[in-house]
């Protein structure tokens, strides 16, 4: 339990650095070696007014200069990274992972997990700004994509060629799609992030995410669309089903019947 508790808090420390980078990152905002400030007055936020989700409750979700309110993307996000870290860690522990003959994550042992939250924080950059800007970026892309490679490399993988062929096969029937329906349908980013996550989940698993994708973005659309918070005809960011999906695939894939 008190594992539990500082993987809880690893991920809001992480999640904090998160909602910085995908609100600095899409507008040339250095990131690195910048300190925090209040987008609205723009005044540098002491250290005891940065502390993940403590510091908003503290001061009652409003800055501590100008009194505005701040965001709620911030402790959302913190929030949800320190959930996530948590589930991965459970998920991992309890052997949930469905990996059918995928012999990357027991093969990792002790390593699966600092990897898989890797894999986590990536995907979580890519998930919110392609939400927010309806752009995917390629560094987290390949990123992903080249440290699957490695390690596919690094511990012998008997089936490399095998899902390396079906990643750039299911990346090509997304380029298809975006093609005909001229990036109204699929836009270019989503071609390439198939590439890393087809790559992870491999033959027939990539089969069951890709589905799962379609499936979990027609019927957001169209729950958008009655709300009236979309129109058909839209471009809807396809990023976020993909790596939804994903997660879903590789936690709960043997309740998938249909395959």
């Amino acid at each position: 339990m008190l594992f539990v508790f500082f993987i809880f808090l690893l991920g809001l420390i992480f999640g904090s650095f998160i909602s910085a980078l995908t609100y600095r990152l899409p507008r040339g905002i250095p990131f690195v070696f910048e300190r925090s400030f209040c987008p609205i007055c723009k005044k540098t936020i002491s250290w005891y007014d940065n502390i993940p989700l403590f510091s908003f409750i503290a001061l009652g979700g409003k800055c501590r200069n100008c009194k505005k309110r701040i965001s709620w993307r911030y402790p959302f996000i913190e929030f949800s990274t320190a959930v996530g870290f948590v589930l991965v860690y459970i998920f991992l522990k309890n052997g949930i992972f469905f990996i059918g003959q995928d012999p990357t994550l027991s093969s990792l042992s002790w390593v699966a997990l600092p990897y898989l939250l890797i894999v986590f924080l990536v995907l979580e950059i890519i998930f919110i700004i392609d939400l927010e800007y309806k752009v995917i970026f390629d560094i987290p892309v390949f990123f992903l994509f080249f440290l699957f490679i490695i390690t596919s490399i690094l511990i012998s993988d008997s089936v490399f060629w095998m899902r390396l062929f079906f990643a750039f096969l299911l990346s090509f029937i997304l380029l298809f799609l975006s093609l005909i329906t001229k990036g109204r349908g699929m836009g270019l980013g989503d071609v390439k992030l198939a590439l890393p996550l087809g790559f992870f989940l491999g033959f027939p698993s990539a089969l069951v995410w890709i589905f799962v994708s379609f499936l979990t973005g027609a019927l957001v659309g169209i729950i958008l669309v009655l709300m009236g918070k979309a129109k058909f005809g839209r471009p809807v960011p396809f990023g976020p089903f993909l790596i939804f999906s994903f997660w879903l695939v590789l936690f709960l894939e043997d309740k998938f019947s249909f395959f």
